[in-house]
């Protein structure tokens, strides 16, 4: 354990300091700073709510639904900030890199631990809107936090392989806001998974996006929430989206770790 410690003790520290700077830089230009870590999130709600309850009526069946519909713009946040900013996060430390010998994994884990400070600020306002809505927490919220350590691996895994992709295709960013917008439209998240036809809705949940928000609201919000338990009708099938998380986790990180050498060179 010592030597452990003493081999990461340089990463831990710098990993610190990375973090604290990317939260204090972030808001440092802006009005109300940390705030906005709170309002875009309750903004996008607020739209969604209106147009989804009182024009569409699609979240007026569903149990709870302020909270439902918060619990996954929170959630999908934290997967947009997490790979949104893992693009160019190599990119954009190149002098730091060219200067310095230190770990390049940190560049990309200190952008995701600084999301992951905002996803908990997050949860505080879904919190009140639980009380407001005298929403009840059993024991099966503390699910929530194995469903989280999941969100975040399966955030960081994809932040590794597009920062890495992006020292040589400067395109990526692009395509990659481009695919974001369709995974917020393909992920149940303003609309219950039930709307879905069943052929589609068994295909949809193997997401682990959709897994992980539908599981969320499943241990916090309503249990009339469809799981991919429920709709595969077995305990097992969670092997598959924890599988493909694994899979892409060790896979991305294989490939930054290979091309992470020549960083220096190709920025």
């Amino acid at each position: 354990m010592r030597k452990i410690r003493e081999r990461y003790r340089y990463s831990v520290i710098l990993l610190r300091e990375l973090v604290r700077t990317d939260f204090k830089l972030r808001y440092q230009d802006s009005i109300l700073g940390y705030i906005w870590s709170l309002l875009r999130p309750l903004l996008l709600f607020l739209i969604l709510y209106v147009v989804f309850t009182k024009l569409l009526k699609v979240g007026n069946a569903v149990p709870h639904y302020p909270v439902y519909l918060l619990l996954g713009i929170v959630l999908w946040n934290y997967f947009t900030e997490v790979t949104g900013g893992g693009v160019g996060a190599i990119v954009g430390r190149g002098d730091l890199l060219r200067k310095i010998n230190f770990p390049r994994y940190t560049v990309i884990l200190s952008g995701s631990m600084s999301a992951l400070i905002n996803l908990f600020l997050n949860f505080i306002i879904i919190a009140v809107f639980m009380i407001v809505g005298h929403v009840g927490v059993t024991i099966r919220a503390l699910w929530l936090i194995p469903l989280i350590v999941e969100l975040f691996f399966v955030s960081i895994a994809l932040s590794f392989f597009l920062s890495t992709l992006y020292v040589r295709f400067r395109d990526l960013s692009y395509v990659w806001e481009v695919l974001l917008q369709l995974g917020f439209y393909a992920t149940p998240i303003f609309y219950p998974l039930s709307r879905l036809p069943h052929k589609y809705a068994v295909l949809a949940i193997l997401n682990p996006l959709a897994q992980i928000i539908q599981d969320a609201r499943y241990v916090l919000v309503t249990r009339r929430t469809q799981t991919i338990g429920q709709l595969y009708h077995s305990g097992y099938v969670w092997l598959v989206p924890i599988g493909i998380t694994l899979i892409l986790t060790v896979l991305s990180m294989l490939y930054f770790k290979k091309r992470s050498r020549n960083f220096a060179e190709e920025i």
